[in-house]
């Protein structure tokens, strides 16, 4: 089925809700497992989180950066399409990186006492859901900026394009969704109260695409900017929480195997879809 067919007539901004109304879907997918199980092979996830980092690092390159230098090349202008790629993903990074160092958080694998953030009184619960709920800012943004992209005709941004971004982060919620609600279930959960915060975890990113695309759409002139933006911050997230937790365990070889195979999946999807 022709992806741009499927798409056309639709506002940007609703293209981006759809996008990422499927990529919280998926992240619900993962969380139903707790229906299924307790617990998960802790190999297995790790592999999965490796997966996942590598979905992410291709998209940041094939669905965000490369397009948003070859904007930058074809729009000209004073500042070099280098430097433009570069002062937006130094950006994203830095917003990432204030994000975690304000928003309370705390992940999986560590006690309550270990919780990132500005000190709170919240439950375990809510500050686990809020450590993916960071993840899931720049993918969701990812989504609606590339869609943002789009919309503004350039032939280095397409919606095909944009709809093999959006499979390949739901590709990898999965893990994300279970690593929320597996936890959760461990602690004495019941399967439907560690499915419903699980999920809940994933419910930004329609948001986020929504914010994205219409911003893009209304500052076209940033676009650039906006890409390298996205990808630095799902950079950040690879970098300063997905490799670092699937190689705790000790399963390093797994969780990198794992990373080839996700950045293989996404390079194939954007290069086959867009």
């Amino acid at each position: 089925m022709d992806v741009q067919l499927m798409f056309s007539g639709l506002h940007p901004g609703m293209q981006a809700l759809l996008a990422g109304l499927f990529t919280w879907g998926v992240t619900a997918l993962g969380a139903s497992a707790v229906f299924l199980a307790r617990d998960v092979n802790r190999k297995i996830l790790d592999g999965m989180l490796g997966f996942a980092g590598g979905v992410m690092v291709a998209a940041s390159f094939w669905s965000l950066l490369a397009p948003g230098i070859e904007m930058a090349e074809q729009g000209g202008g004073a500042v070099p399409a280098w430097l433009q790629a570069a002062l937006g993903f130094l950006g994203g990074g830095i917003f990432l990186w204030g994000l975690d160092r304000i928003l309370p958080h705390l992940h999986s694998s560590e006690p309550a006492s270990a919780a990132e953030g500005i000190h709170t009184t919240w439950r375990r619960t809510t500050l686990l859901v809020l450590a993916i709920t960071l993840h899931n800012i720049p993918e969701g943004l990812a989504v609606g900026v590339a869609f943002g992209a789009a919309a503004a005709g350039l032939p280095s941004a397409t919606v095909a394009s944009a709809v093999a971004l959006a499979v390949g982060i739901g590709l990898q919620n999965f893990p994300e969704g279970l690593a929320v609600s597996m936890p959760l279930r461990r602690e004495g959960l019941s399967r439907l109260r560690a499915f419903t915060v699980g999920q809940t975890s994933g419910l930004v990113e329609p948001v986020a695409a929504v914010v994205g695309a219409l911003a893009v759409m209304q500052m076209q002139t940033l676009l650039p900017y906006a890409l390298a933006f996205a990808a630095g911050a799902m950079i950040f997230v690879v970098v300063e929480e997905l490799i670092p937790t699937a190689r705790e365990e000790g399963h390093s070889d797994l969780a990198t195997m794992g990373f080839m195979g996700g950045f293989a999946v996404m390079m194939i999807l954007d290069v086959a879809l867009g």
